[in-house]
């Protein structure tokens, strides 16, 4: 068995500290948006479409072919979910929680290491206080990425933000959506109040910040929606080709993917150029970036967590400030981190 280099426990685990619940759909008109709600449902349709796929060269070279597999409908049964005709506006509904603890692993079997890591990440929560983090955090809620497709072509997007909480001093922020970039994480007052109440959840100087968040779209009388999709793993075999993702009867987005819009924030990888068009990515160990098919932290160029993680929690000095952010970006992100000993 091969000794392990890195002094990296085989058992280390963080839980995920930036706790997003489901979003629901509803449907309302920009002028009674706050007063008139009504949950959106999905509706199956059947529809004949028409071969569109790439086609053999056999097939596509030979017009009698050709027109034999045209005269083939391509029938599909599909979940969609749209606004009333009566409706102009989407408002999406979830909640946000933010908890302390990022510097005490859920689980470590090496005390030694345990006791390295929770000074270095102590150390950090004093010089960088999480503030540069939570501007990023606060700015993807002020700025409605989670929207995904439902952002793309709406008039207006207006952001609501409450704090729920025990505490006197409740923070409610209002923020235009279209204020903020997609590729820029730029300071105002008010997003910097929001990160400011992030900052401390994250630093534990409170024990944590629940936050209700509510989008509210105008999209067009009657326009499709767009709730998350399911994964369908026997597709050409079921009953739908595509299915969307609802609870007790109402649309729905998945919390893993407003999660991830919250944590895209990463524009500390190489590549980044935001004049590229990707812009920033979510923070993942590797950089996944899945429709991409291409992970921006190859692990060959030494940028990755593992790599960057397993020197600074050992009490190394990263060489960029910036480094160090992405290393506790992940840790906020949560995960299973342990080295197997057999490496």
């Amino acid at each position: 068995m091969a000794k392990k280099e890195t002094g990296v426990p085989s058992v280390l685990a963080f839980e995920k500290k930036l706790v997003t619940s489901d979003g629901y759909l509803y449907g309302t008109t920009w002028e009674e948006r706050e007063k008139n709600v009504v949950p959106l449902n999905l509706v199956e349709k059947s529809v004949r479409g028409t071969i569109s796929n790439r086609l053999e060269n056999a097939v596509k070279n030979d017009s009698a072919k050709l027109n034999a597999k045209v005269e083939n409908p391509n029938l599909q049964r599909v979940d969609s979910c749209a606004l009333a005709m009566d409706q102009d506006t989407l408002k999406l509904k979830f909640s946000l929680k933010v908890l302390s603890g990022v510097e005490y692993p859920s689980a470590c079997n090496d005390a030694e290491f345990r006791k390295k890591y929770e000074g270095v990440a102590k150390r950090y929560m004093e010089t960088a206080g999480f503030q540069e983090l939570s501007r990023r955090y606060a700015t993807n809620l002020a700025n409605a990425r989670y929207l995904w497709r439902n952002r793309i072509g709406a008039e207006k997007i207006e952001v609501r933000i409450k704090e729920v909480s025990s505490e006197d001093d409740k923070g409610q922020w209002i923020f235009d959506a279209y204020d903020f970039s997609l590729k820029e994480f730029e300071e105002s007052e008010a997003v910097m109040e929001l990160a400011g109440k992030i900052a401390e959840a994250l630093c534990g100087k409170r024990s944590y910040l629940l936050l209700d968040i509510e989008a509210y779209v105008l999209l067009g009388e009657g326009q499709e929606v767009y709730p998350s999709e399911e994964l369908v793993f026997d597709k050409g075999r079921g009953e739908k080709s595509k299915i969307l993702y609802q609870v007790d009867g109402i649309a729905a987005m998945h919390s893993q993917k407003l999660g991830n819009a919250i944590r895209t924030i990463d524009t500390w990888y190489p590549e980044f150029d935001e004049d590229s068009g990707i812009g920033p990515i979510a923070v993942e160990p590797y950089g996944a970036v899945t429709n991409l098919g291409k992970a921006y932290r190859n692990p060959k160029e030494k940028v990755d967590f593992y790599t960057l993680f397993d020197r600074y929690a050992q009490g190394e000095a990263l060489s960029k400030e910036e480094e160090e952010h992405y290393v506790m970006a992940v840790l906020v992100r949560g995960g299973v981190f342990g080295q197997s000993s057999k490496e």
